[in-house]
This record gives structure tokens, C-alpha cells and sequence, in this order.
């Protein structure tokens, strides 16, 4: 009799079992890569910052070459028409006399001889070897180039390169012509904790000369020099 007892319970047991919910299967789930932390994405930001200003150096040098390049070739057709376009002994004579005058500013402020300052003394002896030569139109020519070289070079000291250079300052290779893109301060240095020396507004003409993470060491047509914000600007 236990026997059977026991046979009758196992029997309702069965069913109970058959029909009791199954557990769903688990699946696994893919992992999710590690989110960035925000330093990570901050030195990100500041290399591409880099990047692009250094491809932005990269450009306005080839630009510089093709503009010599350009110049070269109206020097050949001066060459071909001197005959008609030749300049006096005095207009040279007086052009070299400018040149060296330009220059001086540079040799005082800058006695390890800045890109401008090698390169307007380079042009200033073509000048004078030209002028032994009795070739009084390239003299001239040669010494307005030495001229524009030095304006460039006082240009860049106006951008501030009379001050030692700040830790992590990358000089451009030349002067970079840029314009505002909209209203921005430039700063005594680069930095928003930095003094506002003057303000900027869309058009306005800059130069600039070397940069340090996302900031920009420049001058403006007025001699102002300063930083400014990698966004506040583009190339002319």
C-alpha cells in the first residue's frame, strides 16, 4: 500500500514539472569598448589642433615658394626690357641705402638673425653685386625686395619675438597672412586666464608667427601683437 501511494504521487508530480515555466537562455552580450575619459580626448583635440596648424605652416610655405617662383619670372621679363626700364645710378644708389636702413632695426632687436633678417641680407648683397655690375634696374629691384623682407621681419617683432619664447612655442617657418573669421580678444598670452590687450573683428588682417597648442602668437596692421584662439582665424 505505501508502494502505491508513493507511485501516485510521483505520477502528479510529472505533469507539475512538465509544465512549469523554463528558464529563458542567456545570450552573451557583446562588451562595449572602455568609454574616453575626457583627458583623452582632450590631448586628441590638442594634437589635431597641432596637426592643423602645422599643415597650415606647410601650406603658406609652398605658397611663399610659388610667389618667388612668380617673382623670379617677372625678374626675367624686367631683364628682357631693362633696356627700356632702366634705373639711374642715384634710384639704385638710394634704393640700397633704404634697404640698409630697414635692416638695422633688425640687427639691434634680434642679434641671433631672425628667417627675414638672414633673408633681407642675402637680398641686399645680390643688390650691391648687382650695382658693381652697372645693373642699376636689378640693384633697385633686388634692394625693394629687401626692403619688403625687413618690414616682414618687423612685423614679426611687433608679434611679440622681442620676449623669449614660451615653453612648447613653435615658430611658423615665415609669416602666415591670416584673418579674423569673427569678433575674438587676442591676449597678452596664450590662455583665457590671460590679460585682453585688444580685440578683433571679422576681416580684420593678421599676421602669424608661431603658436603653442591651440593658440596663436600674431600682429595686426596697426603693429599690435598678441595671441588668439585657433577658431577666431583662417589664412587670407
Amino acid at each position: 500500500m505505501p508502494v502505491r501511494i508513493g507511485h501516485l504521487i510521483l505520477a502528479a508530480a510529472v505533469p507539475l514539472m512538465a509544465c512549469a515555466p523554463k528558464k529563458p537562455e542567456t545570450t552573451a552580450q557583446p562588451r562595449r569598448p572602455p568609454a574616453q575619459s575626457a583627458a583623452t580626448r582632450t590631448e586628441q583635440d590638442r594634437r589635431i589642433a597641432r596637426l592643423e596648424l602645422a599643415l597650415m605652416n606647410k601650406e603658406a610655405q609652398v605658397d611663399d615658394l610659388q610667389a618667388r617662383l612668380d617673382a623670379t619670372r617677372q625678374e626675367v621679363v624686367r631683364a628682357m626690357a631693362k633696356l627700356q626700364t632702366l634705373a639711374t645710378r642715384a634710384e639704385a644708389a638710394s634704393g640700397i641705402a633704404e634697404a640698409e636702413l630697414a635692416l638695422q632695426p633688425l640687427k639691434v632687436a634680434t642679434p641671433q638673425s631672425s628667417p627675414e633678417a638672414a633673408q633681407a641680407r642675402r637680398l641686399l648683397k645680390d643688390s650691391s653685386d648687382e650695382f658693381a655690375k652697372e645693373n642699376y634696374g636689378g640693384a633697385l629691384y633686388l634692394a625693394n625686395q629687401a626692403k619688403t623682407m625687413a618690414a616682414a621681419g618687423r612685423g614679426r617683432l611687433a608679434g611679440g619675438e622681442r620676449v623669449a619664447e614660451r615653453p612648447g612655442e613653435t615658430a611658423f617657418g615665415l609669416p602666415i597672412p591670416l584673418k579674423a573669421v569673427s569678433v575674438g580678444n587676442v591676449r597678452e598670452g596664450p590662455g583665457l586666464g590671460a590679460r585682453v590687450l585688444f580685440s578683433v573683428q571679422p576681416g580684420d588682417s593678421l599676421t602669424g608667427y608661431s603658436y603653442v597648442d591651440e593658440w596663436i602668437r600674431i600682429s595686426d596692421s596697426d603693429g599690435r601683437g598678441g595671441w588668439i584662439f585657433r577658431n577666431l582665424i583662417e589664412r587670407r
